[in-house]
């Protein structure tokens, strides 16, 4: 049975939802799954003010239990096409496990979310993707065996290299049926490739 950590970080609970969404995927597929974000970079008075959402329910995580799970699926918001700096700040810290290899071979994803259609999804994931590649992961992304993101009824999030939601230009949108059935169907696909590698 994989172990496989949602490691998200949420402004404004867009990627908060996406995370519970691709941990069930994942515990469809009989992972064990433990969904954390990382730690808030920006003060209490700053986030107060901004209206981010500071109540979430999971826990923070740690740099050094990284080493712990099988896979590590890594969701965040965009930020200017890239992704947002208290992501890429935990993940520098990371430096030591690099270094000694401790995560050469697991498993890994990326979920992001943008405010317009044209927001730097695909950007913002491959930003993630990358510092996932220098660890030595092996990556899984989202296939069109989610048929959702081809959809023409309607605006819908979602790419191949990744689960994907629409917030709006004031965070009015919540993630949509498709794209949470997408962030499921990747978290499942993680799941079962992390099963096979360390089952």
């Amino acid at each position: 049975m994989p172990k496989v950590l949602v490691l998200y970080y949420s402004s404004y609970g867009h990627i908060e939802t996406m995370a519970q969404a691709v941990a069930e995927g994942a515990r469809s597929a009989g992972a064990t799954v433990d969904v954390k974000h990382v730690p808030e970079t920006v003060s209490q008075e700053i986030a107060t003010a901004a209206h981010f959402k500071m109540d979430q329910a999971s826990p923070e995580a740690t740099v050094a239990e990284l080493a712990n799970y099988d896979a590590i699926i890594v969701g965040c918001p965009t930020r200017f096409g890239r992704m947002p700096s208290q992501m890429a700040s935990f993940l520098d810290q990371a430096g030591g496990l690099w270094a000694r290899g401790a995560l050469n071979g697991k498993v890994g994803g990326a979920f992001t979310s943008t405010a317009t259609q044209h927001g730097g999804q695909e950007a913002t994931l491959f930003s993630i993707i990358t510092n996932l590649l220098h660890f030595g992961m092996t990556i899984v992304g989202l296939p069109y065996s989610h048929q959702g993101q081809m959809t023409l009824d309607e605006i819908v999030g979602g790419s191949p290299y990744g689960a994907t939601t629409i917030a709006g230009g004031q965070g009015q949108r919540q993630p949509s049926t498709i794209e949470l059935e997408g962030a499921r169907h990747q978290g499942k696909l993680i799941a079962q490739t992390a099963g096979k590698l360390f089952g």
